[in-house]
């Protein structure tokens, strides 16, 4: 075993569909998978992030944990922060954070995401 790379964030959400949404509409992340739960509920979506690393919206994480949202933050490449910027706005989500490289805003379940430009040595 070789924990040198991220393989996927889970985020708890209300309604996975909708978060899908948000994630691939407004973000651009791309949709991988739909696990059904045994009565056929959408338990999970699976989205890319990028080429290796996966994002799953999942009803129900385990193990379980807080019901509001997160204190985690998920922190996206972004290369061009004023038009992500004018994309969140026009979609209404309020930008409710920055710093010099990156934006912060909510998911629709209250997570923390941020689209970042900085780009590491």
């Amino acid at each position: 075993m070789s924990p040198n790379r991220l393989h996927h964030v889970a985020l708890r959400v209300a309604d996975p569909l909708r978060s899908a949404r948000f994630y691939g509409a407004l973000l651009g992340l791309r949709e991988l998978a739909v696990h059904h739960g045994p009565q056929g509920a959408v338990r999970a979506v699976w989205l890319a992030l990028g080429e290796e690393a996966l994002l799953m919206l999942e009803h129900s994480l385990r193990p379980p944990g807080a019901t509001d949202g997160s204190a985690h933050v998920l922190v996206l490449a972004c290369d061009d922060l004023a038009a992500a910027e004018q994309r969140l706005a026009a979609a209404g989500v309020p930008v409710l954070d920055r710093t010099q490289f990156t934006l912060y805003f909510h998911d629709p379940d209250g997570h923390r995401v941020g689209l970042s430009a900085y780009r590491f040595a």
